[in-house]
This record gives C-alpha cells, sequence and structure tokens, in this order.
C-alpha cells in the first residue's frame, strides 16, 4: 500500500531535473548528486508533503464541521482557515517590512530629519496592502 502523502513521481521527476542538472527521468542509471542538491530536494520533498497534511486536516475540519473561532480582534474565523493562515502564514509585504523599519530604526538611524521620516510613513501606509 502506497503511503497517502508519497510524492507523484512526475514531480520527484520535476524536483530531480534543473536547468542546471539535466538527467532524463526514463534514465535506468545511477546518478550522482550533490550535498546541495540533495538538500534542495529533500527540503522541496517535505514542504510538499507538510502541505498535503494541511491540507488534508484543514478539508476534515471543513467536512466535519468544526465551527469557528474568536480572534483577538472579535471577528470570527472557520477554524480551518485559522489553521491555514497560522500554520503558513504570508510573508510581510514590502509596505509592511518598510513600515516596519522606519518603527524599529527612526528617522536618525535613517540620516533623516523627523519631518522626512514622516513624510515616508506617511507615503507608505498609503499604499495599498498586497
Amino acid at each position: 500500500m502506497e503511503h497517502p502523502i508519497t510524492p507523484p513521481l512526475e514531480l520527484v521527476q520535476q524536483w530531480l531535473c534543473s536547468d542546471d542538472y539535466p538527467w532524463g527521468p526514463l534514465e535506468q542509471t545511477s546518478i550522482t548528486i550533490t550535498a546541495n542538491r540533495l538538500q534542495n530536494i529533500a527540503t522541496a520533498a517535505a514542504q510538499w508533503g507538510a502541505d498535503q497534511e494541511l491540507k488534508a486536516c484543514c478539508d476534515h475540519m471543513r467536512d466535519h464541521q468544526w465551527g469557528f473561532v474568536d480572534l483577538p480582534d472579535g471577528t470570527k474565523i472557520h477554524r480551518a482557515i485559522y489553521l491555514q493562515q497560522t500554520r503558513r502564514p504570508k510573508p510581510p509585504s514590502l509596505k509592511e517590512q518598510a513600515l516596519k523599519l522606519m518603527q524599529t530604526y527612526g528617522a536618525s538611524a535613517l540620516k533623516l530629519d523627523s519631518g522626512q521620516c514622516e513624510t515616508i510613513r506617511l507615503a507608505l501606509e498609503a499604499l495599498p496592502n498586497d
């Protein structure tokens, strides 16, 4: 019996083949692989497996109506969505990163006067969230 989180052969072949490492997936020969490339393939496989498991858990929660969770801001969110968002958070946008830098280092570290720093902060805050 195959384990349900075994990656499809096509995906494994995709991980093995790249422009810098040509390998014919139909070849029945031994290959040599660098430790760095092996690490990249192992990381891709682990990420893929973890994503499959998270998706299965979220699907199960939705199918069995696990309900909602109250967030600190008073909104309610389905537990499956909450799990997905907490386990796979989106990386901060460039806007969020820039605002954090402004808050962390301020005008003096950036060699700006407070007016210049405030102008940049207001401009960043005016940008749409991506």
